[in-house]
């Protein structure tokens, strides 16, 4: 049995996680959807100082709460 993808927009998820991001005080400049492959619908997160790296963990540790 093989489990079918949902289809998500990638434009869509990377905005949703920016809206979700920026919700706890987090900002990834260089999200975005990945120009080079539209058939896989990835997007990128890019590069990230370490504090905001950790700040990130901190937040999915505690579920996104303050």
């Amino acid at each position: 049995m093989t489990t079918k993808k949902p289809d998500v927009d990638p434009y869509t998820a990377a905005e949703s996680l920016r809206a979700a991001l920026t919700e706890v005080g987090i900002v990834l400049p260089s999200l975005r959807v990945d120009p080079a492959s539209p058939q896989l619908r990835l997007v990128e997160l890019g590069r990230v100082r370490a504090d905001v790296a950790d700040r990130l963990a901190r937040a999915l540790r505690r579920g996104g709460r303050k």
